[in-house]
């Protein structure tokens, strides 16, 4: 069996932001803007100001069809990827689309 591949939008909110971070946030907002948003297996996080919520997009690949168990990996990519910038963050909730499953339109000639 191959592996799947899955595009992930991982959604929460930031939690209990000191001044610190949230200066931080609010200094590379230009870097975390929705424009630069890619979908690379390392992820991207993505937020407005003033920060409140975000948005972590990233690519899963994975043997098993299972859109739960790509949500859940992303979702600990996302917490992972806050923990490291020492930001706190409120629950995480995700969609996965299955690359595999899309069905491709070709103009018809």
């Amino acid at each position: 069996m191959s592996d799947r591949t899955y595009r992930v939008i991982v959604r929460g909110r930031f939690a209990d932001l000191d001044e610190t971070q949230r200066a931080a946030l609010i200094e590379n907002a230009a870097e975390h803007d929705l424009l630069n948003a890619t979908l690379t297996d390392e992820g991207t996080l993505v937020y407005d100001l003033p920060p409140r919520n975000f948005t972590y997009r990233c690519v899963i690949r994975q043997r098993e069809a299972d859109d739960a168990a790509a949500v859940q990996r992303a979702c600990d990519r996302a917490a992972a990827a806050l923990a490291n910038r020492g930001i706190r963050h409120s629950t995480l909730r995700g969609t996965a689309t299955s690359l595999d499953d899309m069905k491709i339109r070709r103009p018809r000639r």
